[in-house]
């Protein structure tokens, strides 16, 4: 890592020392990663010593970006966006012309973490608990945690957010982000790290990257490979981008326009652009950070999208946006650099999916996979190094909801059974259903099969909310999980970043389906905003019997934000800055049930409004 061997030399003795230290005072937090971290310093210290080169695993690096079109990459031939950095990726690396993934964010990013269709992990919608992957599915991170890599994930993560849903249970030792579908403010909002709640630094990409690039740094330091995912929640709704970015296209006249042009909202694909060029500017930040640590050359980047564009913008004539399984829903970006493994600009022409990464990147890295459930991906190293000859033809299956569409190499199977030739017709024009009967009804079985055996029966819908997972101190159970009474009110109908207002009546409740792992003593906290006259209302909350109750003693009543930022209309709930404030402890019984939060005396006619609950193990 360091160009003076003397220097790494007296750097490795200074860790193992280190280490140590620790074994022997037991500051041991995960005591498998010190663990780890001793014998991976010893093992380079015995190479230095006796002259033989350590093994050392590449490292790697997945980006995925939110709601980003195929066609959003000046690569893919957008003339109005400028994307040197990422256009790089690929120029350097290999990029798959055909790549596909799940109509929208939670099934792609289930796919990504586990290799399985998404209906086999249980997911099965974007909220209300349907994005939480099954407990028992192992993820890509758990395969390279076991490795001995140093795991985290920045970001989007939209898997889960109570333990062991939560990042923090599936491999990654690290979590800065946010665990909802999306997020209402993206400068300097509230944010998680690793349970705590935290302001977030600046313009969330921006400060995404940052995070990775200190631990990348961090993990070199250690002498550690790493795994990072940078999950960018851009560009992703509401449109908000800074100012110099906005600048170049605040007024841009749209030279190239989606296939239905009646439908695009100019400033929503103006701000998208320029969305899309602050990405890009943070893949230069993390390429040029990766150079300077010297390990450019060890770390493979991937590079793609969750879904298709989050509009009807230019998408290169493909039919279909976000939640669509026709083409252009479906069909992202995927680049991958490794500089001296991965030839330079190859273009691979077979298809490649989301369920690939895991099996792909762990067959690079020489990772062993170790899966408990049969994987629906498969390795692309052969396509990836160009030793194409003899791969196999394979059907991708897309799917949400109850809509499933087929792809193979040269056909797509539509939802409702129409049949086209995408090497020819990617807007899906001129259906060839009657020119390829057999065809057609060769993929109709496929899907009917696949209906059979993948979506029948895969859904749980009665999963409750876990509280008090026995390996994580706190249990975070925000509005969006809720359910109101009375006339109480979400703050916006997508209820992800939303929060509960109107709450007028002391009849009215926000409850919560949970079920508490482990038994104890708990302390509970809310984030809240009120008016003067919500100052003297009285908050109960009960679950099994106990309860503890505290009265609101400050006002509270913060200004929206980000407005001023928002390029175009704002489609979710407006965001405000909440207070924290104490419910006293309450004891929870272990078992299932409802958990409710009351105001039983509303003085002045107006309670809080809500946005977080929060339930801590007192040890």
């Amino acid at each position: 890592m360091n160009s003076n061997p003397d220097e790494t030399l007296l750097f490795k003795l200074y860790q193992l020392l280190l280490y140590s230290v620790h074994f022997a005072r037991r500051e041991i937090v995960k005591p498998r990663n010190l663990l780890r971290n001793y014998f991976n310093s010893l093992l380079c210290l015995s190479a230095m010593l006796w002259g033989h080169p350590a093994i050392s695993a590449p490292n790697v690096i997945v980006i995925m970006t939110d709601d980003q079109g195929w066609g959003d990459l000046s690569i893919h031939g957008n003339r109005m966006i400028e994307t040197p950095h990422i256009d790089r990726l690929a120029e350097e690396g290999v990029q798959f012309t055909h790549f596909y993934l799940q109509p929208v964010c939670s099934p792609t990013r289930a796919e990504f973490l586990t290799g399985r269709y998404h209906p086999r992990s249980g997911v099965y919608d974007t909220g209300a608990g349907g994005e939480r992957m099954d407990i028992d599915e192992r993820t890509i991170a758990n395969v390279f945690d076991e490795a001995g890599y140093n795991t985290a994930v920045f970001g989007k993560w939209h898997s889960g957010s109570q333990y062991p849903y939560h990042p923090l249970g599936r491999g990654f030792d690290e979590f800065y982000g946010f665990t909802s579908g999306h997020w209402g403010l993206y400068f300097n909002p509230m944010i998680e790290h690793n349970g705590s709640m935290m302001r977030g630094n600046g313009y969330l990409p921006d400060d995404y990257t940052m995070r990775a690039m200190q631990y990348a740094e961090k993990s070199v330091a250690e002498g550690n490979p790493f795994f990072i995912y940078l999950a960018f929640n851009i560009p992703h709704s509401p449109m908000q981008v800074p100012d110099r970015f906005w600048e170049k296209f605040a007024a841009m006249e749209l030279i190239q326009r989606g296939t239905i042009a009646n439908r695009e909202d100019i400033d929503h694909t103006r701000a998208a652009l320029a969305m899309c060029e602050n990405i890009d500017w943070n893949v230069g930040r993390l390429m040029r950070k990766l150079k300077a640590l010297k390990v450019d050359r060890d770390t493979i980047v991937v590079y793609l999208t969750d879904n298709g564009p989050n509009g009807h913008r230019w998408n290169g004539g493909m039919k279909g946006t976000k939640g669509s399984t026709d083409e252009g829903g479906v069909r992202t970006p995927l680049f991958l650099r490794w500089p001296g493994t991965v030839p330079m600009g190859k273009k691979v022409t077979e298809m490649g999916a989301v369920i690939d990464l895991l099996p792909t990147l762990a067959d690079l890295a020489d990772v062993p996979v170790n899966p408990v459930k049969p994987l629906d991906g498969v390795s692309l190293k052969q396509l990836v190094l160009g030793q194409p000859s003899g791969w196999p033809e394979r059907l991708i299956f897309n799917c949400w909801k109850d809509r499933v569409s087929v792809r193979s190499q040269r056909f797509r199977l539509d939802n409702s059974g129409e049949l086209f030739d995408i090497s020819q017709d990617q807007n899906q024009l001129n259906p060839v259903t009657s020119q390829f009967p057999d065809v057609a009804k060769q993929l109709q079985a496929a899907v009917d099969q696949w209906r059979s055996e993948v979506l029948e029966g895969a859904f749980d819908m009665n999963r409750p909310f876990l509280v008090g997972h026995p390996d994580f101190g706190v249990t975070f159970l925000p509005a969006r999980d809720a359910i109101p009474t009375g006339s109480i009110e979400r703050s916006n109908r997508w209820p992800n970043d939303s929060y509960f207002t109107r709450w007028t009546s002391e009849q009215d409740l926000i409850t919560w389906d949970v079920e508490v792992l482990e038994p104890g003593l708990y302390a509970a906290e809310i984030w809240y905003a009120c008016p003067r006259e919500g100052v003297g209302t009285t908050l109960e909350l009960h679950f099994k019997g106990s309860a503890t109750r505290a009265n609101v003693k400050d006002a509270h009543d913060p200004k929206v934000l980000g407005l001023e930022q928002t390029r175009s209309e704002l489609g979710e709930s407006p965001v405000k800055i909440f207070r924290r404030m104490g419910l006293g402890t309450i004891e929870l019984q272990a078992g299932r049930e409802t958990l409710s939060l009351a105001a039983p005396e509303i003085p002045n006619g107006i309670a809080i409004e809500f946005r977080l609950l929060s339930l801590t193990r007192v040890k």
